[in-house]
């Protein structure tokens, strides 16, 4: 199978990058410029897969919190799910947005600095899908799930480092009597 197309101009990444307002790491530019995965989205074409994609994380935890979980740094649950989705969507607003690679995995756009971990990100169930860019490529191309030290990304490495903690939550909410 045929894992990587051309690469794009510096002026398209340009354009992506202006037209979904975010800022792609530097060696996230270095690859796009020499090479894009072909089952990865087209930053010149696929407006709507993108900006679904941007909107995942979201739609993912939304979909968990109707489940029954919820964050503890998001402070008591509130009751309807217009407030449960202003409390997400504020505290959504202060982590770094998540760029689309491939399917649900996505690298932070902060820092700005090359070597951020890429996570698999379906909900609270967010895993270390690579602790950088390259290594993510390698595990996801050649099977593997091998991790080196990973960069601490504000409430996404949280959401990885800290799951059982949200599971115990979740659990306990749910084994309330009625």
């Amino acid at each position: 199978m045929q894992r990587w197309a051309k690469g794009y101009s510096q002026s398209e990444l340009e354009v992506a990058q202006e037209r979904y307002r975010l800022r792609f790491p530097p060696d996230l530019v270095e690859l796009l410029l020499d090479r894009r995965p072909v089952e990865g989205v087209d930053w010149r074409s696929d407006d709507r897969a993108i900006r679904e994609l941007l909107q995942w994380p979201l739609e993912m935890l939304l979909f968990d919190v109707d489940q029954g979980f919820w964050w503890p740094e998001w402070g008591e649950r509130p009751p309807g799910r217009p407030e449960q989705i202003e409390v997400m969507t504020s505290a959504l607003d202060k982590a770094p947005r998540l760029i689309p690679l491939l399917g649900h995995r996505f690298l932070p756009e902060t820092p700005s600095n090359a070597g951020n971990p890429v996570f698999s990100m379906h909900g609270f169930d967010t895993i270390y899908y690579g602790a950088n860019l390259a290594q993510y490529f390698t595990n996801e191309f050649e099977g593997r799930h091998e991790l080196g030290s990973v960069r601490h990304i504000p409430f996404w490495s949280d959401l990885v480092e800290r799951f059982d903690e949200a599971y115990a939550l979740f659990t306990a909410s749910n084994n309330q009597p009625n």
